[in-house]
């Protein structure tokens, strides 16, 4: 590996030091400015919005900033690229790729599994930040490895974490911390405290290890198969490109947070609708008739004026099995617009169906809780706990015709996948019959529509059904699709 090289660029060019952060060879600027291009690409691939000024901002970034300082070039390219924080993790992933700590393998013999764990415990404790990182660079070198041919070899971080169980470690760094004189005394609530403090400053280390044994993994991985197939495939996407039927708790509690920033905007966008609509559209018949006065020329436009009425909104959301995440978000994103609608009412099923809008009133939603409390207070389910979609739009047809008129929109939040059960179309029919417009929102891929119990196509064949596998998908569909 090679050493760290200073900055030696001309005016107005990248800067072309022998080696990227210190360590990666760059064969001069054009080098450099290739790397950073395919940094940008990786990052626009995972959805994160870099135009022309935002490249060459990064560009002159990397000529202020030098190469020489690893994380300082790395909050100079994330100033200058970054539009948020939801997108930083993405960033960090992609950027350990593209200018790495290290690269090859560390010289001299791997260390042993309770030398590095000793070595590791001394590093947590005294916060040394780069020696955790050089012994993640160890543990994956000892331990991460799998295959048995040169062409099959590959890294694991997970192999690694599970052979050398980091999380262990937390009662050995305590102790040797609390030696140090690492905290201060007390005794009673302040004496817990302190040590609530210090037990979840060790998680933090102990989770930055596990990062950078994740990054390590992932640069041994690319300089095999190429940064640019591993930052697609193996960088973790944003909150708002993950499926719904595959986001897992951590991730499911990261989109929740995105709701309120996702309805302003949403909110800003129907309000700009409205006002385009308000001035209302050309009547031809009287502007044409008012030409007459000018020799045929329209000179004076006249407007269909359209009377101001706040559209009603109507939500039917499965909330069984996965496809219970899909259904909440999407039930607090529409209670968050809920000004701008004159009525909005929720309903619930699995294979019974039940109000619950009272659950969802504006302000005082859990958004941590709402679907346990759904499922705790509603009564969503009859002889089985299976969905089944033709009895539930059955029952809503009979008991809630009355929240369904001209001026509503259902939107029906579902997989459509009604267990070999009666699909029941007159009911949906009926509900379509009665509301302005029906929109089908599917967690789905459109690939799986029709393939084992789905009733995908029969429905689709009576209301328009649309994919909606994420938040970013969802945001579009909705400012699309919503009433004004």
């Amino acid at each position: 590996m090679s050493a760290a090289a200073g900055p030696a660029s001309a005016p107005g060019s990248v800067a072309a030091p022998e080696s990227v952060a210190g360590t990666e060879p760059v064969a001069g600027a054009a080098g450099v400015a290739g790397r950073l291009a395919g940094f940008t690409g990786a990052l626009r691939g995972h959805g994160v919005r870099i135009g022309t000024g935002e490249s060459v901002d990064a560009a002159r970034a990397v000529e202020a900033l030098g190469l020489g300082d690893r994380e300082l070039l790395r909050e100079g390219l994330a100033a200058t690229l970054l539009h948020g924080p939801g997108q930083r993790a993405v960033f960090d992933q992609v950027f350990d790729l593209y200018f790495p700590r290290t690269v090859g393998a560390p010289e001299g013999p791997a260390a042993g599994r309770e030398d590095l764990r000793d070595r590791l415990a001394r590093a947590l404790a005294a916060n040394d930040t780069a020696l955790i990182g050089q012994l993640a660079v160890e543990a994956v070198d000892g331990f991460g490895g799998y295959g048995s041919s040169p062409g099959s070899d590959g890294w694991s971080a997970h192999q690694t974490l599970e052979r050398l169980r980091p999380q262990t470690l937390l009662a050995r760094v305590r102790e040797s911390v609390r030696a140090g004189g690492g905290t201060g005394g007390g005794e009673g609530m302040r004496e817990e405290f302190t040590e609530r403090l210090l037990d979840d400053e060790i998680r933090r280390r102990i989770e930055l290890f596990r990062r950078q044994v994740g990054a390590e993994a992932r640069r041994r991985v690319a300089e095999r198969r190429g940064r640019e197939e591993i930052a697609r495939r193996a960088v973790a996407p944003t909150a708002d490109r993950v499926d719904f039927l595959y986001a897992g708790r951590d991730r499911v509690a990261e989109l929740r947070r995105t709701v309120r920033p996702l309805a302003r905007k949403l909110a800003t966008r129907l309000a700009a609708r409205r006002r385009r609509a308000a001035r209302g559209s050309i009547d031809l018949r009287r502007t044409l008739r008012g030409s007459l006065s000018t020799g045929g020329v329209p000179v004076k436009p006249v407007l269909r004026r359209r009377r101001p009425v706040r559209p009603e909104l109507v939500l039917l959301c499965d909330v069984s099995g996965s496809v219970a995440g899909f259904s909440d978000f999407t039930m607090l994103l529409v209670q968050a617009l809920h000004d701008q609608f004159g009525k909005v009412r929720v309903f619930a099923f699995v294979n019974r169906i039940d109000e619950v809008t009272g659950l969802l009133r504006h302000g005082t939603a859990d958004p941590e809780g709402l679907g346990a409390r759904i499922q705790e207070e509603a009564r969503l389910t009859g002889w089985h706990g299976s969905s089944d979609y033709g009895v539930a739009l059955g029952e809503f047809a009979e008991r809630y015709a009355d929240a369904v008129g001209p001026r509503t929109t259902v939107f029906v939040l579902g997989d459509a996948r009604t267990n070999m059960a009666d699909p029941n179309l007159p009911a949906l029919r009926e509900i379509a019959g009665r509301a302005r417009r029906v929109y089908w929102l599917n967690p789905e891929p459109r690939a799986q529509w029709g393939t084992g119990d789905s009733a995908a196509p029969h429905y689709a064949g009576e209301v328009g059904m649309h994919e909606c596998r994420n938040a970013r998908q969802l945001g579009a569909i909705v400012s699309r699709l919503l009433p004004v």
